[in-house]
């Protein structure tokens, strides 16, 4: 590092709090080497800047929300952003677009994750983040960088869209191809910029001209006489994707007729393309609220100063380093806004591991949790599972009266069920209910129809009681799981879960993780990569300087969890 640089950044930030940048380059010294990237950056070529470098401004761009423009213009003008990086004091630093190259490289060589692999990688050298101890993991939605459209207005701005790169990569044959002038005027104002008609009949017959016109390019593009490239380009598949998705056509000796889809023959929501310009965007649902773009599931360390005690025998794991560690973030997945929480658990647990960073106990909240996954966590990751299940949900329990399935004794060697009177069951059949494996069991109706309690046993007015339950690992797995969730003392523990909602507040807070930057689900996760480091660091610099971590608390947030699972 330039001496100059180092003598005048410390005389000026010894007035004032230290920097981040400079707090960073001090405890983790050269964090991303150039040979890590060495990959995505070859030896030929023109001499660019340092791939490391790029990317401790790229992390430090997040931790500011910084616009590319910004963060060059800080690299150009800040002296701590100069130290950090190990630049001269007349260092004129680069232009706002090498941080979007940097970003392309990235991606197209599946370097996304590169970053916080690195971070993780020199925070257990120095004992920061470990295997075991306790995590916690929940997810948030992300906005897509697209609007919102509804399907009248999706087919007109995907028409819209592929006339512009036509028009860009063939002027000559889209002018022979379509009346130009006429569409100009149909598809030249994008869909946001004007309100459509009011008038259903109006919007219907406006969406059959689309669907018309769509296929008549279609046509034209795939005619034999057509460059064959052009069927080839990004936004002529993306037409050619809508249009099947939103249109049916039949072609009969009167000609062809188009018709839209109805709802009901739409494709699944997984399927279903929501924007031209960002294909891997989808529609979202949860708690009722309706998004489109992506989720992000954010996994974190949540150790207890009295947890990092036992683990490292009493001793401080940096020296003057009291109290309890800093809450860092482990993991980051990102998929489409369809992708269920209980879907990724799984996965998360696989990214924890490629890592060695596989705690001991996981918090979850319901979403993430069945018996099939708390079982499959704990054999084969040794991870164990602490979220709600769903209770029973049988009209007994719900009512909170009469004879549960917890009433009843099961003998699984005999595949045999005792009722409370004693009175043992006649079926047992494993069997499939709604694609999952199940037992179900029935006792005889002569039994239970002159019982003195049937009225507490089951609704029926003529058959016996029946019981279904899961194969027996599971059901036992889970009916572990509910009888713990019942007691205060495991309710209280379960509060830790709470805390990662102050993470999640925090990312859209400092890095806008809740609305994405870039299109494509890669850039998406490119994003919340650098977010997710630029957070640690943040987190670490409070922890460097001693500022105390408030302890998490059992919030009315984890209680609903909690009164939802029940």
């Amino acid at each position: 590092m330039p001496e100059l640089t180092v003598q005048v950044a410390r005389a000026v930030a010894a007035r004032g709090p230290y920097p981040l940048a400079m707090r960073v380059r001090d405890e983790l010294g050269e964090l991303f080497a150039d040979a890590e990237f060495a990959e995505a950056f070859g030896s030929r070529g023109r001499p660019g800047w340092s791939p490391g470098q790029l990317a401790l401004v790229t992390v430090l761009q997040f931790a500011e929300n910084l616009t590319d423009r910004a963060a060059a213009h800080r690299v150009r003008y800040g002296m701590d952003l100069k130290y950090a990086l190990g630049l001269e004091l007349d260092d004129p630093g680069f232009d706002a677009s090498v941080l979007s190259e940097f970003r392309t490289r990235l991606v197209e060589h599946g370097m996304e994750e590169k970053v916080l692999d690195l971070l993780l990688t020199a925070l257990k050298d120095r004992g920061l983040v470990k295997a075991g101890g306790k995590q916690r993991t929940d997810s948030t939605r992300v906005l897509a960088a697209v609007r919102d459209l509804n399907r009248l207005e999706l087919a007109g701005e995907t028409l819209r869209a592929t006339l512009e790169a036509l028009a860009c990569a063939a002027p000559d044959w889209l002018t022979q191809a379509v009346p130009v002038r006429e569409w100009a005027e149909r598809y030249g104002p994008r869909a946001h910029s004007w309100h459509p008609p009011a008038s259903t009949s109006k919007r219907e017959e406006m969406a059959l001209v689309y669907g018309r016109d769509g296929f008549a390019l279609l046509e034209a593009v795939h005619a034999p006489d057509a460059p064959a490239w052009l069927r080839e380009l990004p936004a002529v598949q993306v037409l050619r994707t809508m249009w099947v998705q939103n249109y049916h056509r039949t072609v009969t000796e009167a000609g062809a007729e188009v018709k839209r889809r109805e709802s009901k023959d739409l494709p699944p929501g997984r399927l279903r393309l929501a924007s031209p310009y960002d294909t891997d965007a989808r529609y979202g649902l949860k708690q009722g609220s309706w998004w489109t773009g992506y989720k992000i599931h954010i996994s974190e360390s949540c150790d207890d100063a009295d947890d990092q005690d036992s683990a490292s025998g009493g001793q401080a794991l940096i020296p003057g380093a009291d109290g309890a560690p800093p809450r860092l973030i482990t993991s980051i997945a990102t998929t489409d806004a369809t992708v269920t929480d209980a879907e990724m658990t799984e996965t998360v647990h696989h990214m924890l591991a490629g890592r060695g960073l596989l705690p001991a106990e996981h918090f979850l909240d319901s979403g993430y949790a069945s018996a099939e996954l708390i079982g499959g966590m704990k054999k084969n990751f040794g991870v164990t599972l602490v979220t709600p299940v769903l209770m029973n949900s049988s009209p007994q329990a719900r009512a909170g009266a009469g004879f549960d399935r917890t009433a009843f004794t099961i003998d699984w060697d005999k595949r045999q069920a005792i009722c409370p009177r004693g009175d043992p069951s006649t079926w047992w059949s494993p069997t499939t209910l709604r694609g999952t494996k199940a037992i179900v069991i029935k006792f005889d109706k002569e039994t239970c129809r002159p019982c003195p309690v049937r009225d507490q046993c089951t609704r029926s007015k003529t058959g016996g009681r029946t019981l279904s339950l899961q194969p027996r690992e599971l059901q036992e797995v889970l009916d572990h799981a509910r009888l713990q969730q019942s007691d205060e003392q495991w309710r209280a523990k379960y509060g830790t879960r709470a805390g990662v909602e102050g993470t999640i507040h925090q990312a859209v807070a400092v890095t806008g993780m809740r609305r994405a930057r870039y299109l494509g689900l890669q850039k998406t996760h490119l994003e919340h990569v650098f977010s997710a480091a630029a957070l640690n660091l943040m987190r670490l610099d409070a922890w460097w300087n001693g500022h105390p971590l408030d302890r998490t608390h059992v919030s009315h947030l984890a209680r609903l969890d909690l009164s939802l699972a029940a």
